[in-house]
């Protein structure tokens, strides 16, 4: 009877769980289509797309990146990210073109994924994220300003031109518009303190919809929108080679944001959650195996969704069934609703998307770095100008560049310290010959940016006739290390001075003798220990440089 007790008693703990599992993936897979339903239409009227690609895309790679995804909570739709790229494709090449470079995107994302790639995204540093992501915010915002103002103006690729058509043609504001799209924020910005079961942005999305049927406006909608589940379709024009170079640009800026969005998003729910951890390669292959798949159903490209995600982990999902769940429950709203949302007003979506992007600004991450280091500020704001005035892959490009260029100087700046001389001269040594003697402290890999510190401080001591450099913590060094080396023995031998190498370890005296440059810099100046190196300097203590050197081999054992 115990064993059937204790057996009863697991099942039910097991039963248990589960049906707490599968309540909470219930309530967070439909509060996630929820709020997903304005998000979609509004992204993909963003992206210069029909509305039902918006919807289509939430569907069929909600449902793909949830079953094949690394992150077990992660939401996946069309975003404001994607939709900055994908505005200039479409407004360049068309919606077809956009179905191709989107199945590229996808298997480059799956390449990646294979390659075990994920986790560089870990090695994007902050400033460049914030720059990127507070660019977008400003793109999305000022790309909205014709549907808020109820402007029927054809799509500008670039945004400043964008901007200048819009600034251009204000006599033809729609009033009517605005007043639907003040409704539609205010109610964004304040409906959360009356409640938070329903999603403001769905609120706002009704109520401006009825005012605008009840009172009959003419305003700009989104139109038709089919009822019925995306189907499948062919992709004209795939095997067209020449297309496909010149597509190319388009699709690895689409892999590279949406790796990068995708990837952020599942550690922003890896914060929110206790439960699995993501896989980054995994995730990789799942978004790209939904990008690969969702242009065969008129959607377009897309990513992880930080915003569902949350809402989707607040609401309780814990599992994979709850993307399923919000991709089912959106179909099911479009084979529903449809008459419904082709009633929409545009000006209603671009106040959902201009709060959107207000909220997106990390107006925290601008006061830390503003107060944390001038560099880190100024290659978040460099990254920031491109991404608003030229693209958002440029300027990842040169974000990772600046801030690569400033890492090399704070570890070359880092590498190198001169030591006091009341540290490493021993008894003995005339005040003479110690004003002759510097002694630097290498630590870590000998950068190239450290050569130029030594030209600077020869020539600001012109009386240094002997440099020592400490080596004993360099375990290893590379082509790089050796240039440098190369380049500091050369510049001390311009101003006659003599270099001298303390604690070279096996592995870089090995590298160093196969390179040729003991031989160059003579063997007789290289020492075990710096003591050493200062003792052979002055033949007056040459008689004390054995015992120096073992009484520092003792003490380095015993620290």
């Amino acid at each position: 009877m115990s064993v059937v007790h204790h057996f009863s008693s697991k099942l039910r703990t097991w039963t248990g769980r589960m049906v707490a599992y599968w309540q909470g993936d219930v309530a967070g897979g439909l509060t996630a289509a929820v709020v997903a339903l304005p998000l979609a239409l509004a992204f993909a009227v963003a992206s210069g797309v029909d509305p039902k690609a918006g919807l289509y895309t939430a569907i069929v790679a909600g449902i793909v990146a949830a079953v094949f995804g690394g992150s077990p909570v992660q939401i996946t739709g069309p975003t404001g990210a994607m939709a900055v790229i994908l505005v200039g494709i479409v407004a360049r090449y068309g919606i077809e073109k956009v179905w191709i470079a989107g199945v590229m995107a996808g298997i480059i994302q799956v390449a990646l994924g294979v390659a075990k790639l994920g986790r560089l995204v870990k090695f994007i540093p902050y400033p460049v994220t914030a720059g990127f992501t507070n660019g977008i915010a400003v793109i999305i915002f000022c790309g909205q300003l014709n549907n808020f103002l109820g402007l029927q103006l054809p799509r500008s690729e670039h945004f400043l031109p964008g901007l200048w058509q819009t600034i251009t043609h204000l006599e033809g504001v729609n009033w009517a518009a605005v007043g639907l799209a003040a409704v539609v924020i205010v109610t964004k910005l304040f409906w959360s303190r009356i409640t938070t079961a329903i999603p403001a942005s769905l609120v706002g999305l009704v109520l401006a919809t009825t005012i605008a049927s009840v009172l009959r406006l003419n305003i700009p909608t989104i139109g038709s929108i089919p009822q019925s589940l995306p189907s499948f379709q062919t992709i004209p024009h795939w095997n067209d080679f020449g297309l496909i170079r010149d597509l190319i640009n388009p699709a690895l800026a689409l892999a590279a944001l949406g790796s990068i969005e995708s990837l952020l998003s599942a550690v922003v729910a890896d914060g929110l959650t206790v439960s699995e951890k993501h896989n980054s390669d995994r995730e990789l292959i799942g978004q790209g195996l939904a990008n690969i798949v969702v242009p065969f159903f008129g959607g377009i490209p897309a990513t992880g969704a930080i915003a569902r995600t949350a809402v989707n982990v607040r609401a309780g999902g814990k599992t994979r069934l709850s993307g399923v769940i919000h991709g089912v429950a959106l179909a099911i709203i479009v084979l529903v609703l449809a008459p419904l949302a082709a009633q929409v007003p545009l000006a209603a979506l671009a106040g959902i998307l201009m709060v959107t992007s207000v909220r997106m600004i990390e107006w925290e991450a601008i006061g830390l770095l503003a107060r944390a280091t001038y560099s880190d500020f100024a290659v978040m704001l460099l990254t920031w100008m491109v991404t608003i005035f030229f693209d958002l892959v440029l300027a990842v490009e040169v974000g990772l560049i600046a801030a690569g260029a400033l890492f090399i100087k704070r570890m070359s700046d880092l590498s190198l310290g001169k030591v006091p001389e009341t540290e490493v001269f021993p008894p003995g040594v005339p005040l003479e010959l110690s004003k002759q003697i510097a002694v630097y402290r290498v630590d870590g890999p000998v950068f190239f940016g450290a050569a130029e510190r030594f030209v600077t401080f020869l020539r600001d001591e012109p009386e240094v006739k002997y440099l020592i450099l400490r080596m004993r913590f360099v375990p290893n060094m590379d082509t790089t290390g050796l240039v440098a080396l190369e380049d500091i023995y050369h510049d001390l031998k311009r101003h006659d001075c003599r270099l001298l190498l303390s604690g070279l370890q096996p592995e870089v005296e090995k590298l160093l003798e196969r390179s040729g440059f003991l031989d160059k810099i003579g063997r007789e100046n290289c020492f075990e220990t710096t003591d050493a190196a200062i003792c052979a300097l002055n033949p007056d203590l040459a008689a004390c440089q054995t015992e120096l050197t073992l009484n520092t081999r003792s003490e380095e054992l015993v620290a």
